[in-house]
Parts: C-alpha cells; structure tokens; sequence
C-alpha cells in the first residue's frame, strides 16, 4: 500500500525542502523511492535523515506541484536534523538504514526514530482525496495524453463541487491554471 505524504528534508545548512511523496511501510521500515533528480534524495544522503507529515491541508499538494505556493511553515524535528511541517497531524521522523541506488529511481529505507501526534484525524472528504490526485496528474502532465487528463479532472471535479471546503477550492484552481499553462507552453 502506498500512502501519498508530504516529505520534508532539510539540506545541511538547515534549509527546507517540501516534497509530497508516495510512501510504503515494510517490515517497519519507511520506503521512499524518489525518481532522480531529486532535491529530498539528495538532503536524505546529505543529512541521513527526512521527516514524513500526515496532513488533510491538500494545498501542500498542490502548491508543491504547481509552484504556486511552496513556502509552507516548518519547525525544526525534534530528533533528526531536519524540519517537519509546523500544521500537520501527525509526523514520522526517520534515519537513512539503507540506500539502494538506482539510476533512475533509488530505493530509501528509513528506520522511523521518532512519532508525534499534533491534532486529531477529523475524517476523510472526497475533495481532498479529487485533489491529491489532481496533483498527481499535475506533475505526470509531461507524459500524459491530454485527452486522459481532462478525463480525469472531469470525473474529480465532481467531488470538487460536491464536498470542497475553501482550501481544497484554492488547491483546485491551482492545479487548473497549472494544467493551462503547460498546455499554452506547448503550444509556443
């Protein structure tokens, strides 16, 4: 199973970097797989270490994605050096156990150090969910047809109008003027 996170890392001179990020738990292990280039690959080998945050607040999604907003608050972690986000629900920090290098896509194994509970869960919301994939697609949109994205966008945007609160609207646009303004770039 993989859970779509926000991953934050800190480069050796404490700066931050946020990064949503698939992640898969085995063997009580953390497994992050970043596609090289990769600004958190290279802050994990750096600093052994990255923070993973559970968050409902899908405008770290999206502004990661679409540049729009990428300036997310973070504090310091509290046993690694590196930051998590200062709103988030929940966070897991973890040490590098293993690196299993790729070409393309290396293999993380982190070992998780330390947990924190900030806030409780208040529920799932489709919208929420219709952004996150939304975002997915932002970032694939170099590799896929446009015909599937505007599939995909029209079936999510359904839950967009039926269960959006205002941070899941804002995301939404984001990610819409994202998905406009790669298509006016190809066009030049």
């Amino acid at each position: 199973m993989i859970y779509e996170t926000i991953v934050t890392t800190a480069d050796r001179d404490g700066r931050p970097h946020i990064a949503p990020m698939g992640v898969r738990f085995e063997e009580g292990f953390a497994i992050l797989a970043p596609f090289r280039p990769s600004t958190t690959l290279d802050n994990v080998i750096a600093t052994k270490s990255a923070v993973i945050n559970f968050t409902t607040d899908v405008r770290v999604f999206a502004g990661c994605v679409t540049g729009y907003a990428r300036d997310w608050p973070t504090v310091v972690a509290s046993t690694v050096p590196s930051v998590r986000l200062a709103e988030t629900l929940a966070h897991n920090e973890l040490r590098l156990a293993e690196l299993r290098d790729d070409a393309t896509r290396p293999v993380l194994r982190m070992e998780c150090v330390h947990r924190a509970v900030h806030a409780p869960f208040p529920g799932f919301n489709r919208a929420q969910a219709a952004v996150v994939e939304g975002a997915i697609l932002v970032s694939r949109l170099f590799m896929l047809p446009p015909e599937k994205v505007d599939s995909e966008i029209a079936y999510l945007q359904i839950a967009i109008d039926k269960t959006a609160g205002d941070a899941e609207r804002e995301a939404w646009q984001w990610l819409l003027r994202a998905i406009e303004a790669h298509r006016a770039k190809a066009l030049t």
